[in-house]
C-alpha cells in the first residue's frame, strides 16, 4: 500500500458567487483519507495564495489545491511551475477557464473525485514581463473589462456581459508592433492575447486550436471592427469558431514582443496587472504537474 500523500487546499474566500464556504465540509465527507493527509487554508489579501503555495512546496507538501477561480489558480500555479509538487483545482470562480479547457468539473464532488484518482498531466506554463500564466494573458479590451470586473461587487456571467458591452461602445482600439518567428507587424487591434489554453472562461473560447503542452503560445490579434459586426464576432467565442473569423489572426509562437503607442490594460489570467507599454512573452514548456481527470 502507497504511503499517503500530504494535501494542501488553499481556498479563497472571496472567490466566485460563495461556493467556498463549503468546501471544508464537502473534503470531510468526500477526501479519500486512505490517499491523503489534509490540511486547509485560506487566503486574506490579493496574492496571499502565492506565498501558501510556495510554502507548502518548500517543506515537501505533495499535492496543493487551489480552491477558487482562474486567478487563485495562477497563484497557486506561480508558486509550483518549476518543482515537483503537484497542483490541483477545485474550481469554484466566475469563469474557471483553465478548469473548463482541463475537463475538471465545477461540482465541488466531482472536483474531489478527480483528485482522489490523482491522475497527473505535465503541462506548459508562459510568462508576460516575467509573471507567470497558465491560461491566456494580454493587453486591451479584454484587461479593461478585468480592470472594471475586479472592482466590481457583482460577479458571475452577467455582470461580466454588462461591462463587456458597456466597455465595447466606447473602446478606442491602440497601434501596437507585434514581434515574433523573425517578423514584424503593425496592427490597429481592440486587443491582443497569448492563449496557452483556449478559452477565458464561461467557455468562451479565444483559440479553439489552442495545446496546453506542444510548447507554444496561440497570438490572437483581435483587429478593430465595426459596432456592427461585434454582433457576429462576439457570438463565435461560444461557438468555437473565432478562429474563422476575418477580425481575427492567430499565429503559433514561443516568443513575443508586443508593444504600444501608449500604456494600455494588461491581465494575467484574468486578473488586471496595470497598464504597460511593452511586454515580453515566453513559454515555459512543460513546468507544471497539474492533476486532471
Amino acid at each position: 500500500m502507497e504511503p499517503k500523500k500530504n494535501i494542501l487546499f488553499i481556498i479563497n474566500p472571496t472567490s466566485g458567487i460563495g461556493r467556498t464556504r463549503i468546501v471544508e465540509g464537502k473534503l470531510r465527507r468526500k477526501l479519500d483519507k486512505t490517499k491523503f493527509d489534509y490540511e486547509v487554508a485560506y487566503t486574506d489579501h490579493a496574492h496571499h495564495g502565492v506565498t501558501i503555495a510556495k510554502e507548502a512546496s518548500e517543506k515537501g507538501v505533495d499535492i496543493v489545491v487551489s480552491v477558487g477561480g482562474d486567478g487563485s489558480a495562477n497563484d497557486v500555479a506561480q508558486a509550483l511551475a518549476h518543482t515537483n509538487t503537484m497542483m490541483g483545482i477545485i474550481p469554484v470562480g466566475s469563469g474557471n477557464g483553465l478548469a473548463h479547457y482541463l475537463k475538471i468539473p465545477e461540482g465541488i464532488n466531482n472536483a474531489i473525485r478527480v483528485l482522489n484518482r490523482t491522475k497527473v498531466r505535465r503541462i506548459d506554463t508562459a510568462s508576460m514581463n516575467g509573471k507567470l500564466f497558465v491560461s491566456i494573458a494580454g493587453l486591451g479590451f479584454d484587461a479593461l473589462v478585468a480592470e472594471k470586473f475586479q472592482r466590481s461587487k457583482l460577479r458571475g456571467f452577467f455582470s461580466y456581459c454588462k461591462i463587456a458591452a458597456i466597455e465595447f461602445i466606447r473602446y478606442r482600439c491602440f497601434e501596437y508592433t507585434i514581434t515574433f518567428n523573425g517578423k514584424e507587424l503593425k496592427r490597429k487591434s481592440t486587443m491582443i492575447s497569448l492563449a496557452n489554453s483556449d478559452q477565458y472562461g464561461y467557455n468562451a473560447r479565444i483559440s479553439p486550436k489552442a495545446c496546453i503542452d506542444d510548447g507554444y503560445l496561440d497570438l490572437c490579434i483581435i483587429h478593430k471592427m465595426p459596432l456592427a459586426m461585434s454582433i457576429f464576432v462576439i457570438p463565435r467565442l461560444f461557438l468555437h469558431n473565432a478562429h474563422h473569423s476575418r477580425y481575427v489572426e492567430i499565429y503559433k509562437v514561443k516568443e513575443a514582443k508586443l508593444r504600444c503607442e501608449q500604456p494600455v490594460s494588461s491581465h494575467i489570467d484574468g486578473d488586471a496587472d496595470g497598464r504597460i507599454e511593452e511586454a515580453i512573452i515566453k513559454v515555459h514548456p512543460l513546468s507544471l504537474n497539474i492533476i486532471v481527470p
